[in-house]
C-alpha cells in the first residue's frame, strides 16, 4: 500500500524524516514508500528462534546481527528495505544508527503476501550489494530454508535444506538443525 501524499515521489531524506514519526514501518523503493504488512505468530516465532542462535554464536565476533527493526540501504536499487534478519560485519556500518549499507546475510520468512516480492524484487536489489554473501528464504509453511550464496565468480547458487538436515550459514560459519529455527511453530 503506498502512503498518500499530494505527490507520488519521496527522496530518501524525506522518506527517512517519516520513518523517524511514525509508529508503522514502511519500505522504500525508488521514491515510493510502501506499508510493511503484518506478520504472522509462526513468521515472529522463526525470526526470534533464528535470531536467538545467530546472537549468541556471533557474540564477540565484530559482526552485529539485526532483525525486522533495522533498515538496509542498497543505493545503487535507491531502496531501504526492513528485512527479517541482517548481520552485518563491516565497520562502516558502526556509525549508521538507522540503516546499515554493507549486509553480509540477510534473512527473509517467506508469506504468501510477500514471497513473490521477497524471491524476485528484494533479492534482484539485495543483489546489487557488493558485500552480500548470502540470501536466505525461510518458508513458515512447511520446514524449508533456500539459500542463496555468491560464489566467486560473483554467481548465485543455491541450496535448499528440508526436515532433518543441518543449515549451513557460510558467510559467518555459523549452522544449527533445521528443526531450531522451527521451534513451537509445528
Amino acid at each position: 500500500m503506498v502512503v498518500s501524499r499530494n505527490y507520488a515521489y519521496f527522496s530518501p531524506k524525506e522518506y527517512l524524516e517519516l520513518e523517524q514519526m511514525s509508529n508503522i514501518k514502511h519500505e522504500y523503493s525508488q521514491g515510493k514508500v510502501y506499508v510493511m504488512a503484518q506478520k504472522s505468530d509462526a513468521h515472529v516465532t522463526i525470526m526470534g528462534n533464528l535470531l536467538t542462535l545467530l546472537r549468541s554464536y556471533l557474540r564477540g565476533k565484530n559482526c552485529r546481527v539485526y532483525f525486522a527493526d533495522m533498515k538496509v540501504r542498497i543505493e545503487s536499487a535507491d531502496v531501504f528495505y526492513y528485512p527479517d534478519i541482517m548481520i552485518t560485519c563491516d565497520a562502516r556500518d558502526r556509525d549508521s544508527i538507522y540503516f546499515k549499507r554493507y549486509p553480509r546475510l540477510i534473512v527473509e520468512v517467506l508469506s504468501s503476501s510477500t514471497e513473490k516480492f521477497d524471491r524476485e524484487g528484494k533479492f534482484n536489489d539485495y543483489k546489487q550489494a557488493d558485500s552480500l554473501e548470502e540470501y536466505v528464504l525461510i518458508s513458515q509453511d512447511k520446514i524449508r530454508v533456500e539459500c542463496w550464496r555468491k560464489n566467486d565468480d560473483g554467481d548465485w547458487v543455491e541450496q535448499i535444506y528440508q526436515k532433518g538436515e543441518e543449515v549451513e550459514l557460510t558467510s559467518v560459519n555459523f549452522s544449527c538443525d533445521i528443526e531450531q529455527l522451527y521451534e513451537d511453530v509445528f
